[in-house]
């Protein structure tokens, strides 16, 4: 019998393995492997996303979906026995080095599809080499142009066969999204009716939650980029919106051709950058990850990531920046931290966002631009709306105070002062990039 080996593709339709598979008309066996080189160290939110997502697969399969924990290279070849396994190409490190494994050990891997309209790899500068800036990398990946989405397959017949149970979704303090392929079918719908025609200038409004909210489901393959691509028009909103699908498919282009770059920086010359260690980066990086820093832009974001298991992507940069530019804190600490907690923990996407604002990246900002927090919060928070939904010390502060605490003559009750001042730390970071290039 023919498998469906289901990773990073929890749906049905637009799946080309599932047609693949079920192209012969015999049984179709869905499989899907709890990896513990996966499980262990994804966070709660992540398990309990993924938890979600599979008992809604399952139950579009009628209760089929057959769950095996352990080793894929074992697991995989004694499902299968012997016949063929269709999966999407999976070109992450770790899924790579485990399909070449899976391939040795005699399985018949057939990979069909990716996560990616245009899957890494595929294309390449006029001189043969990966791209390493963002917009001629943009136009050829818009030029290279991707299939129409598949329908659902009709009448798949699929198999009976044992499994181990299915896990319990881990506990979390975070209120996560509803999970599944028909969920995220659902908020792309919200999407469409109520954010698109604003996208454009609300994507980077924390206090009008204009972003789409769909990057969980494209992380577990709830959704496709295709389906999505598929309904994008020649509209602005539609036009920024198709681009930041396109970044994430630069980042895992990036991360395919440098697969260290996940944990080192990717330009070499940023690697001798002096960071902070010891005690005092200790505590500083934990009132960091608390959101006690005392910049209330900063704190509603790491708020908000212990409280939803997601943040606004234009405070994802203000806290990183803090981190890297402010507390002098080295970006895969951060880095790690946030995988630790987000939902939607996508390996390369985090690190080569994390090293666009560290200056360490491909087309990175500049090192020198360091973002301030109060001129971020007065501009993206303008009326500390969303300041004051996470940050509850706050909540009876208005704006203009409520960016610059501090500045009250009265003394607030539970919120600290700011742990560092903004203009020598910057000065310090710049003093530190000048160091390491020797000017």
């Amino acid at each position: 019998m023919p498998v469906v080996w289901f990773r990073r593709d929890l749906r049905l339709r637009d799946n080309p393995a599932v047609h693949e598979a079920a192209a012969g008309g015999a049984d179709v066996v869905p499989l899907f492997v709890l990896d513990d080189a996966l499980w262990g160290p994804a966070g709660s939110n992540r398990r309990s996303f993924l938890i979600g997502c599979l008992r809604a697969l399952d139950e579009s399969l009628d209760g089929r979906l057959v769950v095996r924990r352990g080793d894929p290279v074992r697991v995989v070849a004694e499902v299968a026995n012997g016949g063929p396994v269709f999966a999407a190409e999976d070109f992450g490190p770790y899924g790579v080095r485990r399909d070449d494994a899976v391939v040795e050990a005699g399985v018949d891997l057939r990979l069909v599809g990716s996560s990616y309209a245009v899957p890494p790899g595929e294309i390449a500068s006029g001189a043969g080499t990966p791209y390493k800036v963002f917009t001629p990398f943009s136009k050829a990946w818009r030029r290279h142009g991707w299939p129409a989405p598949l329908p659902a397959p009709r009448s798949v017949r699929w198999a009976s066969l044992d499994g181990d149970a299915m896990p319990d979704a881990p506990r979390t303090e975070a209120d996560l999204p509803e999970a599944g392929e028909e969920a995220g079918r659902r908020a792309a719908r919200r999407f469409w009716d109520h954010r698109l025609a604003d996208y454009a200038e609300a994507r980077d409004r924390p206090d009008v939650d204009g972003s789409s909210r769909l990057s969980p489901y494209l992380r577990w393959g709830c959704l496709h980029p295709r389906q999505l691509l598929a309904k994008l028009g020649r509209s602005t909103n539609d036009a920024v919106f198709r681009t930041e699908l396109c970044w994430r498919e630069f980042y895992a282009d990036v991360l395919f051709h440098d697969p260290d770059s996940s944990r080192r920086s990717w330009t070499p010359s940023m690697r001798g950058m002096r960071v902070d260690d010891g005690k005092r980066a200790d505590a500083r990086f934990d009132a960091w990850a608390a959101g006690q820093t005392g910049f209330p832009l900063v704190d509603a974001g790491m708020r908000q990531l212990r409280a939803e298991g997601w943040m606004h992507n234009r405070v994802r940069m203000l806290a990183a920046s803090f981190l890297v530019k402010d507390l002098h804190v080295d970006w895969t600490r951060g880095a790690r931290h946030f995988m630790q907690h987000l939902v939607d923990g996508d390996l390369a996407s985090n690190a080569h966002g994390w090293q666009w604002v560290a200056g360490t990246g491909t087309d990175a900002s500049p090192y020198v631009r360091v973002f301030n927090p109060v001129t971020q919060s007065k501009r993206f928070d303008p009326d500390g709306a969303y300041i004051r939904r996470y940050v509850p010390e706050l909540r009876d502060v208005e704006a203009p105070a409520v960016h610059e605490p501090w500045k009250l003559a009265r003394r607030l009750s539970g919120y600290p002062a700011p742990i560092v001042d903004h203009d020598e730390e910057r000065r310090e970071a710049l003093r530190r990039f000048e160091e390491r290039s020797g000017r």
